[in-house]
């Protein structure tokens, strides 16, 4: 009889062909899906090009181009960097090549076309792509070259990581979600604290987030130091999935008797709504508890928090508000459909009543790329993910980062607030 195995061990198995497989242990998988951006893939199509003899990809279907991190082009280095991958999509025949106009933030747009799914194996050129493990997948960052080789092979070697149960109890309060667990699980164990570890999230509050919100906390993981994050399939992914996609999926459980290195117990109904403090994303704080700082920008998307259900959030928080005087409101729809979907429900009119900036998707100011560097000295609050020196502008910004609510209550009140606060002015 095989061993027992966690959700990573079994996804990672089937790709490498294995009836079971153990933590340490070193595999080459077959991947389901290769994903690049428009700052990693340029590397890869030449390692692919010059050092692995060029030729076409394993699979037109499975090697993804998402340029969204410079897009539309800023300069003419951004603008030659895109034509590096539009040019190598065109002559390698790519179904999903996607850019502007099209498309969106790549870890926003692929869960939303149904690229992804339960059981998949996917790797991608860009630390965020463990965001897929909200839908079940085994899905994890790789450097530029890796990428080369797995669009040239269809396949790639891996650790298979030890598994971290995160126990998420309880339930949400209001205006509390995915990314406030997320703060309060890299604050819990730092930002090594899940080192090339595999987060399986479970618990009653866990299969209470949706979708999008599992998303949230997946694409999170990479700040604990983890190789991917993944909640376990559920009827909520296989209905998100089912009017995206004609694939059918299986969900992927861990058996019982998996063994895990170790179980990190939340209590959900304990948490209020979070900010991450200058340099770290472990460096958490209540929002109520930050009212004395000023700040001077607001970014509101990215492939954190940029979809539907956190623009209705800002909304709700900013409907009938106006931003600051002092304060720059930009708000990043992360896809088209999502800005489409918001347009249709007049979340964008309530953004522009409250003196918004409304962005075509991107990543933009998330890495400090354009549409809201910081200068020396500014303050931020965001929905990212990120807040390290210089990671939206200048050395001596700094950046604050937070769920949807807090970000629009700190939009209106001028200083990090949190929405309760805003929303009981009235």
């Amino acid at each position: 009889m095989p061993r027992p195995m966690t959700v990573s061990e079994k996804i990672l198995a089937r790709g490498a062909a294995r009836e079971e497989l153990r933590p340490g242990q070193i595999v080459e998988a077959k991947i389901d899906l290769a994903l690049g951006n428009d700052i990693t893939a340029p590397l890869a199509i030449k390692a692919f090009r010059e050092e692995l003899g060029g030729g076409k990809v394993f699979d037109q279907e499975r090697v993804v181009l998402v340029p969204d991190h410079f897009t539309p082009n800023k300069d003419i280095a951004s603008a030659e960097q895109a034509k590096i991958v539009r040019d190598f999509a065109r002559e390698q025949g790519l179904v999903h090549y996607y850019e502007v106009g099209r498309m969106g933030v790549e870890h926003a747009l692929l869960p939303e076309l149904g690229l992804v799914g339960p059981g998949d194996l996917v790797i991608g050129a860009d630390s965020h792509t463990c965001t897929y493990g909200g839908l079940g997948a085994f899905a994890t960052g790789v450097g530029s070259t890796d990428l080369a080789a797995a669009m040239a092979t269809g396949r790639l070697w891996f650790r298979v990581p030890e598994t971290i149960r995160v126990e998420c109890r309880g339930g949400f309060r209001r205006w509390v979600g995915g990314k406030d667990l997320a703060l309060a699980l890299v604050g819990r164990i730092g930002v090594d604290g899940a080192r090339y570890a595999a987060l399986e999230f479970a618990g009653e509050a866990a299969r209470q987030l949706s979708v999008e919100g599992r998303l949230t906390v997946a694409n999170m993981a990479i700040e604990a130091g983890a190789k991917a994050g993944i909640f376990p399939a559920d009827d909520k992914t296989l209905s998100y999935l089912a009017v995206r996609t004609g694939r059918k999926f299986a969900p992927v459980l861990s058996d019982p008797g998996a063994e895990f290195a170790r179980t990190v117990e939340i209590d959900c109904s304990a948490l209020v709504p979070l900010v991450a403090k200058p340099h770290l994303p472990s460096n958490i704080a209540p929002a109520s508890e930050l009212a004395e700082i000023k700040i001077d920008q607001v970014v509101i998307g990215s492939c954190t928090n940029g979809r539907i259900e956190d623009l209705r959030l800002a909304a709700e928080v900013l409907r009938g508000r106006k931003t600051a005087p002092n304060v720059r409101l930009i708000v990043i729809p992360a896809t088209q459909t999502v800005y489409r979907q918001a347009l249709h429900e007049g979340l964008i009119e309530i953004f522009l009543e409250a003196n918004a900036a409304v962005s075509t998707p991107t990543c933009g100011p998330c890495l400090g790329g354009h549409m809201g560097c910081l200068a020396r000295g500014e303050r931020a609050v965001a929905t990212t993910n990120r807040n390290f020196v210089g990671r939206m502008g200048h050395p001596e910004s700094e950046v604050y980062l937070a769920g949807p609510a807090v970000a629009a209550a700190s939009a209106v009140a001028g200083r990090i607030a949190s929405p309760e606060e805003v929303v009981s002015r009235d």
